[in-house]
């Protein structure tokens, strides 16, 4: 399997290239060449699998086996999700929650941090690891090892799933940008607690819009990148989504083992609390590959530039209906979902270009649409709105959406609490609302299932609105009063992306900035 950019930069990549380097040279982001189709008896032969054997048969469909032996995947796979206290705590891994005959609660908060980031960036630190290993073991006796320095944008939850699983390892390096005062209390302290020599959290004055777009710049900076060895961790990285797959099947199969479930004779939607696209697009490629489902349901936050386009066609990151915010970026309840710009709709957008491409063979049909889609990424970053009516027809196929807010996300996590026992935190509530509101369309027989994304202790202070004798230190204890270190980054917002490259370079040399 080869994977190419978005954007159409020559040439195709290895996996191996592809996870090391996260975003492609021309900004785009890499996809697959083809998408694999599901073997003919899947549904019989994986039925009975352990998450961990699910990954392995999903995972080795895009990783050739030349590249990444398939003992050695087994070993990856098992080292990764491996069930304990510090680790994944549930046995399931995935646990499939049932709130009633219609809807299901997918918990994806069992790993180390907490989160749903934990089930990709713990496989991909590893496979870091892995491939500088084989790369340095290759080198001649005194030769110099090959380092990575792994850099990510976060909202909240990435950042502390990537340090969580890249702390210590040998010749990688993180660099996380989070935004000063725009991620709650638990997830900054997640970050900055890790005191691990190779880790470093740099707060940056403005949203998480102008991190990522930060990160963006670093990564396409080719004399930056080869200096440092650039790698990235935020869901703009393959790898990321590839792993996020497998959870999808595994909602699936826990659908098919419950007796108050009849799957052949109903269609699965999936309801996905949404921000930078990576968790439902996921789906999306689930989907593709053959898994039974009906239409993915997008759910925003107040942040609603997927919501607003899939209604009126515009990509449009500031909604000219709505007063001034920074960034035009809300700060909400449900912070990690507090994005303008939705980095992997571009990877949706690359299969709607396809479709409508006019030429007749692949080849020409996938250089039309790499070029259309870098001239949308275009007026979107010049203009910050782009006309994508053209494609509206086509996205609706596969996704309705949306919003949720945070009155509304309160509402959602007093109800569930008080009528069903079930505690959501706000990003699993703002899903929950929008199922509702998709489930007025949707046939008698559907049966949603709603992608929890976080533990609720990580964000008490929402949830305490709505259940005011919740606990937070049942879960995290005195973590809130651990000693930090984090760098802060303070400045106009023309002026943060060479301040960040400053930090780094002064931080790599060994020197604090």
């Amino acid at each position: 399997m080869k994977y190419f950019s978005t954007r159409g930069h020559p040439g195709e990549q290895s996996f191996e290239d592809v996870v090391l380097a996260g975003l492609a040279p021309d900004g785009g982001l890499y996809i697959p060449k083809e998408i694999p189709t599901l073997p003919e008896n899947w549904r019989s032969e994986w039925a009975g699998l352990s998450y961990q054997q699910l990954a392995i048969n999903i995972l080795s469909l895009f990783i050739s086996p030349d590249e990444l032996p398939p003992a050695d995947l087994v070993r990856l796979v098992s080292k990764t999700y491996t069930v304990g206290p510090s680790v994944f705590r549930h046995p399931s891994i995935t646990p499939l929650v049932q709130l009633d005959p219609q809807t299901h609660v997918l918990e994806l908060f069992h790993g180390p941090t907490y989160a749903f980031k934990d089930l990709a960036l713990q496989l991909v630190g590893n496979l870091f690891e892995y491939f500088l290993d084989r790369r340095n073991s290759a080198k001649s006796p005194g030769e110099p090892p090959e380092k990575l320095t792994v850099v990510g944008a976060t909202s909240g939850d990435t950042g502390s799933a990537a340090i969580y699983g890249l702390r210590n390892k040998a010749n990688i390096s993180v660099f996380i940008l989070f935004p000063q005062g725009r991620v709650s209390p638990i997830q900054e302290a997640q970050m900055t607690t890790v005191l691990d020599e190779n880790v470093h959290n740099l707060s940056v004055s403005g949203t998480f819009d102008n991190c990522q777009d930060i990160l963006k710049t670093l990564l396409s900076d080719k004399g930056f990148n080869e200096k440092h060895q650039l790698g990235a961790v935020n869901s703009i990285n393959w790898a990321r989504i590839l792993v996020q797959i497998v959870y999808y099947f595994s909602a699936y199969f826990q659908l098919l083992r419950n007796p108050d479930v009849d799957v052949a004779h109903s269609e699965i939607q999936f309801v996905v609390p949404t921000g930078n696209f990576g968790d439902i697009f996921a789906g999306y490629y689930a989907k593709r590959m053959g898994l039974p489902m009906g239409k993915l349901g997008i759910a925003t936050n107040s942040n609603d530039i997927l919501a607003r386009f899939w209604t009126s066609g515009t990509y449009q990151k500031v909604d000219p209906n709505a007063g001034h915010v920074v960034g035009g970026v809300y700060a909400t309840i449900s912070p990690a979902m507090d994005i303008a710009v939705s980095s992997n709709f571009e990877r949706l957008l690359w299969y709607l270009a396809y479709d409508i491409a006019v030429q007749n063979d692949k080849t020409s049909k996938r250089a039309a649409a790499c070029e259309q889609v870098r001239n949308w990424m275009i007026a979107v970053k010049n203009r910050g709105t782009v006309d994508l009516s053209a494609v509206l027809e086509g996205a609706r196929r596969d996704f309705v959406a949306d919003k949720a807010n945070d009155e509304q996300t309160v509402t959602t996590i007093r109800k569930y609490y008080e009528t069903r026992s079930y505690l959501a935190d706000p990003h699993t509530a703002v899903g929950l609302c929008a199922a509702e509101v998709f489930a007025k369309s949707n046939s008698t027989t559907t049966v949603q299932v709603v992608l929890s994304t976080a533990h609720p202790a990580k964000f008490a202070e929402a949830v305490q609105r709505a259940h005011p004798s919740f606990d937070v230190e049942t879960v995290f204890g005195d973590l809130l009063l651990w000693e930090r270190r984090v760098h802060a980054i303070v400045g106009a917002e023309e002026e943060l992306t060479g301040l960040v490259r400053n930090a780094i370079d002064k931080i790599a040399s060994g020197h604090h900035p």
